[in-house]
């Protein structure tokens, strides 16, 4: 039954055609639909307002307690002009003690124009780490699971004994020296092609492991996937459960997060979803915009396959950073603890620790965690302290490009400025 809706669904994929959209004329290209049978050339009337805080388009507001009454105009102004060339929606909550706001912003679907759905779930992509690292944490503290042990002990069949010297932490803080697991396909237009492929973790551990490590564990960190696949093996492992199902019991449940769920093998978005767009060749030669809703995720598995909402994802930061996760004491002090080592490439002092990275911005440490994954780019972020909070998401056109989205780097910078050293965040 799953393998006959799975090839219903290519057939209807099959009968994409472009359409010609002038939102915003020449900042939007054509756009691909992959949801339906042809429909007329339309003419879409862009988001020129500033951000709106309902589906009611009512003016956003900056409620509670602040000490910067200037966060509402900035976060309208970074909202303000979608759908455009880079993001066709955004969804934003602000929290803490300096200040709530909620805004929304651009539009559900270039077919329809209708306001973006400030509810609407979206793919949260790698954080899902956050998730994952939480889960192992919490075994490592009923004494289950060894951050020091190696991580071959819990797994011999998937790691060789040429990484056995990697340790759960080292998967974590992705200083494992493990490489990427192979992927087919070197463009965007060849893995849209290949978007249904079911991909089992297992294969993707086996691929990677079987390569020369990249480096000697602990000396170096890379920021990759596999860390996290490796990881939600472990939690099976040691569980004798799927990994959903513990993040579920764990997390999702105690917390009450209802809209936040993992996809498996289902490449759609369950519930109401804003659509999500990348720019990519299309058919006829021309590079425009292609509905990318609809697109499986088992790749990203526990690395980066989760499905959330900005309300969801901020209960979740609120309870993480107040010890409400991950026990406070030194488990917890270890996702605020970056190893003392430089990135592979670019030579920097390591910024990501146990699941979060960190980024000075605005002159203070702001932790939290970035995703991405076609149409989709979205973040979680606080201030150590919870002082303030910052969840979005943000339908890029350019999700997995290699520079941060700029809308979402104007949403990050609003919230908390600029970055230290910089004139631009990263």
């Amino acid at each position: 039954m799953r393998n006959s809706r799975r090839t219903a669904l290519r057939a209807v994929l099959a009968t994409a055609l472009v359409l010609g959209v002038t939102a915003c004329p020449s900042a939007l290209p054509a756009l691909a639909s992959t949801t339906g049978p042809a429909r007329p050339t339309l003419t879409l009337t862009p988001t020129t307002t500033p951000a709106s805080a309902s589906a009611s388009a009512s003016a956003p507001a900056l409620t509670g307690p602040s000490s910067d009454p200037s966060l509402a105009r900035r976060l309208s102004a970074a909202l303000a002009g979608l759908p455009s060339a880079d993001a066709t929606a955004a969804l934003v909550r602000v929290g803490g003690r300096e200040g709530v706001w909620r805004g929304s912003s651009g539009v559900h679907d270039l077919v329809s124009g209708r306001p973006a759905d400030p509810g609407a779930r979206f793919r949260a992509g790698s954080v899902t780490k956050v998730f994952t690292a939480a889960v192992v944490l919490q075994l490592a503290g009923e004494g289950r699971i060894d951050l020091d042990g190696s991580a071959r002990s819990y797994l011999p069949e998937l790691i060789p004994a040429a990484h056995e010297g990697v340790t759960v932490r080292q998967l974590l803080n992705h200083t494992h020296g493990i490489p990427a697991a192979d992927f087919p396909g070197t463009t965007v237009e060849e893995w849209y092609a290949d978007r249904f492929r079911i991909h089992d973790p297992r294969d993707l551990a086996r691929s990677a492991t079987a390569k020369p490590r990249e480096f000697e564990p602990g000396r170096r960190q890379h920021y990759l996937n596999i860390g996290y696949t490796i990881a939600g093996l472990l939690i099976e492992r040691v569980t004798g459960d799927t990994y959903e199902h513990q993040v579920g019991v764990r997390v999702l449940k105690p917390l009450g997060l209802r809209d936040t769920s993992f996809p498996g093998t289902d490449p759609r978005i369950a519930g109401r979803h804003n659509h999500g767009y990348q720019t990519m060749r299309l058919d006829d030669g021309t590079t425009g915009l292609r509905d990318v809703s609809v697109w499986g995720t088992t790749d990203g598995w526990a690395a980066g396959d989760i499905v959330s909402t900005t309300a969801d994802l901020e209960r979740f930061t609120n309870a993480l950073f107040r010890g409400r996760v991950v026990p406070d004491g030194p488990l917890l002090d270890e996702m605020f603890t970056l190893p003392k080592v430089t990135d592979l490439k670019t030579g920097e002092d390591a910024a990501y620790s146990v699941g979060l990275s960190m980024k000075v911005l605005g002159g203070r440490e702001v932790w939290g965690k970035t995703g991405g994954r076609w149409g989709y780019n979205a973040a979680v972020a606080s201030t150590r302290d919870g002082a303030r909070t910052l969840v979005y998401s943000v339908n890029s056109t350019d999700a997995k490009g290699q520079d941060m989205n700029k809308v979402a780097q104007k949403i990050m910078v609003a919230a908390y400025g600029m970055p230290e050293g910089t004139a631009t965040a990263h």
